[in-house]
């Protein structure tokens, strides 16, 4: 579950960099809602993540 979630950030961390940098000037817009789509994603898989190996433990 946690490398699903590395993933994810780092998804995160290149559509960030593609659309806030200007680089994909015409995608912008869909860079930045990727962004903040897998950046959410990657919150919430890091505290299932956190919870499951609290669960265990």
């Amino acid at each position: 579950m946690l490398s699903w979630a590395a993933i994810a950030l780092v998804v995160a961390i290149v559509a960030g960099a593609l659309g806030f940098a200007g680089i994909a000037a015409a995608a912008s817009l869909v860079a930045r809602v990727l962004f903040g789509v897998f950046l959410v994603i990657a919150a919430l898989l890091f505290v299932v993540a956190l919870m499951a190996n609290a669960a265990v433990a």
